[in-house]
């Protein structure tokens, strides 16, 4: 396969990625090199898509932010994601994750102000495992 053909290729099955949803450069990269395009192909594709504006690290970062604080995810688990998809500047000061973890014990577990111990430390590691900090989990009580 020729090397125009191969980028034309490139392009196209990213772009066809990009029209479903968002993703990340590092996102767009793993994923054409498990269709075994070349590095430099992959690298010069995103980065024409990047200066086309069809794809955007900060345009990821919001709609994912989003997406996982609407799934009941706390801050950590989603900075946590984030890491792993390449993005490393983002804003989450945005949200109330002290209501929102509120909320998710309430949704999960009811309305139960008269708790033992041990049910208390079940529905605090729930929201730890959430993503949620000490802080955050201690205010939702």
């Amino acid at each position: 396969m020729t090397t125009a053909n191969q980028r034309s290729k490139c392009y196209s099955a990213a772009l066809k990625m990009l029209m479903r949803r968002e993703h990340s450069k590092l996102e767009l990269f793993q994923k054409l090199e498990l269709k075994d395009y070349d590095d430099d192909i992959i690298n010069s594709t995103i980065s024409k898509l990047a200066e086309q504006n069809y794809q955007s690290d900060n345009r990821f970062a919001e709609a994912f932010i989003v997406m996982r604080f609407n799934q009941g995810k706390g801050p950590i688990k989603i900075a946590s994601e984030l890491k792993m998809r390449g993005i490393s500047s983002y804003d989450l000061s945005d949200f109330d994750w002290f209501k929102s973890a509120k909320e998710i014990r309430k949704k999960k577990f009811g309305d139960s102000s008269s708790i033992d111990f041990k049910e208390q430390a079940k529905q605090k590691r729930f929201l730890q495992s959430r993503g949620f900090s000490l802080d955050q989990i201690n205010k939702a009580f």
